[in-house]
C-alpha cells in the first residue's frame, strides 16, 4: 500500500478507540440483561457476566493505561488519544456503566426475582425472629471460626487487601478510651458460600442473604473491647497486569510464580464502597488504600455482581433459565469404529457446542493406547480443572510414546492452572515446551504420528477454541480433523519451530502467525479489491472476536471504497467505523450475544468465485498476528467448506441476538423485528444439531451471501 494512499484510510477519526469499543460490547451484554424477551435466570446470568468482565477490564485494560500514563507515555493510539486521554473518557464511561449496572439490578432483576420466589435480604436488620436466630447460629458455627478481624492503630499497621476480596470496613472506638476512633477490616472468607439460604415463612419463597450481612450483623462478636460505630463492605481492584522481561528470566516458570504472588498487591485502581457507608470510614480507607476520588465507586446495592452466577445454580427455578443443551453427536462419525480410520475416509469438521467435543477427547486418548502411535505433540493453551486431554497425555508418556507438549504459561489468569499441569505432565514423561520468547503460543494444534502398513502417517487436529472440555460446552467453536499430507508437513513444521526454533522457508497450506499471517490476510484482501476494480465481483466475510488491527482496518477500507462488500462478525472490540463516506459504506458489523459466548474466527474470500475459506485461532488484532504464535487453516473439502459457509450465512440472518454498529459511530442497536421472521442464530445451530439436519434452511439465507457488482466508475 502506498504511504499516500494509507494516510487517506488512516485518519485517526476513522477509528475507534479499543477500550471504549470494549466497553460498548458489555453494554451489548448488559443489553441482554435488561431484555424481557430472555427468561429472568438468564437475564440475571448476563448482569453477572458483566461484572467479571469488568473486573478484568480494569485489572489489564485501565492498570495498563495508568501505568503508561505515570511514566510519561505520550504515544497516541489508533484514535489519536494519548493514554490519560483515554483515562479521561473511560473512566466516566465506567463510571456510568456500573450505574447503569445496579438500575438494572434494583430496578428490573430484584422485583421480578422476588415475584417468582426469589427473595434477596438486603438488609440483616429486616429478617424475622426465626431468621436472626438461624443466621447468627449459622455465623457461630460456620464463620466465626474462620475469621481473622483486624483493628488498625498505632501499634498495628493497616493489612494488605487482597485484589478482588470481598471485604467489610468498621469505625471501632475503645470501651476504655472513648475518644479515640480507629479502623478496622476483616475479610469475607472466599472460601464460604456467598448466598445463604435462610428459613421463609412461605413455601413458595426462597430467602437468601449475603454472607458480608451475615458478618456486618455480628461483627461487634469480633471486637469485643470496642464499640462498632459503623460497618460497611468494600472491595478493592488492583493492577493485576504482569510485566516479565523473558530474556532476563533463567526459569520463565518460576518467574511467572512469583509474579503471581505480586498480582495480590499491585496498585488499588478501583475502591468499592456501598454508597451507605460512613463518610469518615471512606476517607480512612482511602487514606491506608492510597486512592483519590478518581478511584472511588460507591456502589448502590451488594458490591461484586458476580454472587448472580451462584443464585443462577440455585435449584427450583428452571422454569425460568434456558433448558441445558447437549451437545449431538457429530454427523457421519461412527462410535463404533476408531477414531484414525474414520479421518483416514475423510476430513471431520467439528462446530462446538452443538455437536461434542468428544472426537478431539477421543483422538488424544485413543493415540495415548494405540500401539501404531509413535509420538504426540500438542499446544495447550487453557484446559479444564480435570482435564482428560493432559490425563491421555501423561498416560501416552507412560506407555513410551514420545509426547511434546507445549503449555503456554503466558495464558491470562490461567497462568498457576497451566503451571501445576506443566509439572504434572513433565513427572509423567512427556517434553514440555513453555512457548518461545515474547511470543504467546495461542494456536491450537495437536499432531499424531502413527505406523501404518503404507508407511507413518501424519493425523492433525486444527481449531479455533482452546482443548478444554468444559468451555467446549459455552463457547462456539470450529475444528477439523485430518490427515492431509501437506497439513501434516506444515504441522510437523510447526512443532519443529517451537521446540528447535526453526522456521521452514514456506507452508504447504497452514497460514502462520506471527511472520506470515498478517502479510497473508492483507494479500487476500487486495486480492478482493483487485478483482472489485477490475469490475468483477468481491466480498469478504469474516467472523472473529475482536479486530483493531490498523493495517488490516486500512486494507479493508480500501477495498470496501474499491466496492467490496464486507460483512463482518464481531463479538467485541471493534476499531473499524462503518458508514463513513467513500470509506466504509460497504462495510457491516454484527456483533451476536447469545447463550453461548461467539469464539470462533472464520474468513471467507469470493476470489472471482473460487471461494476461499479459512479458521484459526487468530483475531485482527496486533496482539494476535504480531506477538503471538497463531494458526489460520483451510477447509478446502467442497462439503465441509458449504457447511462452513453456511454457518456464515445464517450468521449473517441473526436478527434476534445481533447487534448492529450504527454509521460513523460507536454505538450499536438492535433491528426493529416487526413484520419480520424472527431468526436466532443460536437457536437454528441448536435445532440442526437436535434434527440431525447437514444443512441451513436455504429460505433463510437466500441472498445474504450474494457478492456486491462494484460500479464502472470504481
Amino acid at each position: 500500500m502506498k504511504e499516500k494512499e494509507k494516510n487517506v484510510f488512516g485518519k485517526p477519526e476513522y477509528f475507534e478507540n479499543r477500550e471504549l469499543s470494549w466497553i460498548q460490547f458489555n453494554k451489548r451484554i448488559l443489553l441482554e440483561a435488561k431484555d424481557k424477551n430472555n427468561p429472568l435466570f438468564e437475564r440475571m446470568k448476563f448482569l453477572s457476566i458483566t461484572a467479571s468482565n469488568l473486573d478484568e477490564f480494569f485489572m489489564i485494560r485501565i492498570a495498563s493505561l495508568i501505568d503508561m500514563w505515570h511514566a510519561g507515555y505520550k504515544k497516541t493510539d489508533i484514535a489519536g488519544m494519548t493514554p490519560y486521554e483515554q483515562l479521561a473518557q473511560i473512566i466516566p464511561e465506567a463510571k456510568a456503566f456500573m450505574s447503569e449496572q445496579y438500575k438494572v439490578f434494583n430496578r428490573s432483576l430484584l422485583p421480578q426475582l422476588d415475584k417468582v420466589g426469589l427473595h434477596l435480604i438486603r438488609n440483616h436488620e429486616d429478617l424475622n425472629e426465626e431468621q436472626a436466630e438461624y443466621v447468627d447460629n449459622y455465623f457461630k458455627r460456620n464463620v466465626y471460626p474462620v475469621l481473622t478481624p483486624m483493628a488498625v492503630d498505632s501499634s498495628r499497621p493497616f493489612p494488605l487487601i487482597q485484589n478482588k476480596t470481598l471485604n467489610i470496613g468498621a469505625l471501632i472506638q475503645d470501651k476504655k478510651h472513648e475518644g479515640v476512633v480507629d479502623i478496622a477490616t476483616v475479610q469475607v472468607p472466599g472460601v464460604l458460600p456467598r448466598i445463604i439460604e435462610v428459613p421463609s415463612e412461605n413455601d413458595d419463597v426462597t430467602d437468601i442473604i449475603l454472607l458480608e450481612e451475615v458478618i456486618e450483623r455480628n461483627i461487634d462478636k469480633l471486637f469485643l473491647n470496642y464499640t462498632v460505630l459503623s460497618a460497611h463492605p468494600y472491595r478493592v481492584m488492583r493492577n493485576a497486569d504482569l510485566s516479565i522481561d523473558e530474556e532476563e528470566a533463567a526459569d520463565l516458570l518460576k518467574e511467572i510464580e512469583s509474579k503471581l504472588k505480586q498480582r495480590q498487591w499491585g496498585e488499588v485502581i478501583r475502591l468499592e464502597v456501598a454508597d451507605t457507608m460512613d463518610k469518615r470510614l471512606t476517607k480512612k480507607l482511602m487514606e491506608q488504600l492510597n486512592v483519590d476520588e478518581h478511584y472511588l465507586y460507591k456502589i448502590k446495592g451488594p458490591l461484586d455482581l458476580t454472587f448472580l452466577m451462584k443464585a443462577y445454580g440455585l435449584d427450583g427455578f428452571e422454569e425460568y433459565k434456558i433448558a441445558k443443551y447437549t451437545p449431538q453427536p457429530v454427523p457421519g462419525m461412527d462410535r463404533e469404529k476408531g477414531i484414525f480410520e474414520q479421518i483416514r475416509e475423510h476430513d471431520i469438521l467439528l462446530h462446538h457446542p452443538y455437536y461434542e467435543f468428544t472426537p478431539v477427547i477421543d483422538f488424544i486418548s485413543q493415540a495415548a493406547n494405540d500401539p501404531n502411535v509413535l509420538a504426540i505433540k500438542q499446544t495447550l493453551y487453557r484446559v479444564s480443572g480435570n482435564s482428560p486431554i493432559v490425563a491421555s497425555l501423561a498416560r501416552a508418556a507412560e506407555n513410551g510414546k514420545q509426547v511434546t507438549v507445549l503449555v503456554e504459561l503466558k495464558a491470562r489468569f490461567d497462568e498457576e492452572n497451566n503451571i501445576g499441569w506443566a509439572k504434572m505432565l513433565e513427572k509423567a514423561g512427556c517434553h514440555v515446551i513453555y512457548g518461545l520468547v515474547g511470543l504467546k503460543t495461542h494456536s491450537k494444534i495437536a499432531l499424531v504420528v502413527r505406523r501404518e502398513e503404507d508407511g507413518i502417517r501424519r493425523y492433525v487436529h486444527l481449531g479455533t477454541g482452546n482443548y478444554n472440555d468444559v468451555t467446549a460446552k459455552l463457547y462456539t467453536d470450529m475444528g477439523l480433523l485430518t490427515c492431509n499430507d501437506a497439513i501434516g508437513e506444515d504441522a510437523t513444521a510447526v512443532f519443529n519451530m517451537l521446540s528447535g526454533y526453526s522456521e521452514p522457508p514456506a507452508w504447504n497450506k497452514l497460514m502462520v502467525a506471527p511472520i506470515w499471517l498478517k502479510d497473508r490476510f492483507l494479500r487476500l484482501i487486495e486480492r478482493e479489491e483487485e478483482n472489485a476494480r477490475k469490475g468483477k465481483k468481491g466480498r469478504i466475510v469474516a467472523k472473529m472476536n475482536a479486530i483493531c488491527d490498523p493495517v488490516i482496518i486500512e486494507a479493508l477500507y480500501k477495498a470496501s471504497s474499491a466496492g467490496v462488500k464486507i460483512d463482518l462478525i464481531v463479538r467485541g472490540i471493534c476499531c473499524l467505523k462503518v458508514g463513513i463516506p467513500e470509506v466504509s459504506e460497504n462495510i457491516t458489523v454484527h456483533s451476536i450475544v447469545g447463550d453461548f459466548l461467539e469464539h470462533a474466527r472464520i474468513f471467507y474470500f469470493y476470489n472471482d468465485g473460487f471461494e476461499e475459506v479459512y479458521m484459526g485461532s487468530a483475531d485482527w488484532m496486533p496482539r494476535n498476528l504480531d506477538k503471538r504464535v497463531e494458526i489460520t487453516f483451510p477447509v478446502e473439502d467442497q462439503g465441509l467448506k458449504s457447511e462452513v459457509i453456511d454457518i456464515l450465512k445464517l450468521q449473517l440472518a441473526d436478527n434476534v441476538k445481533a447487534h448492529f454498529l450504527l454509521p460513523n459511530s460507536r454505538e450499536y442497536e438492535k433491528r426493529d423485528l416487526r413484520g419480520q421472521e424472527k431468526i436466532a442464530s443460536q437457536n437454528e445451530f441448536r435445532r440442526i444439531a437436535m434434527q440431525k439436519k447437514p444443512r441451513v434452511d436455504e429460505e433463510i439465507v437466500k441472498n445474504i451471501f450474494e457478492p456486491a457488482t462494484p460500479s464502472e466508475d470504481k
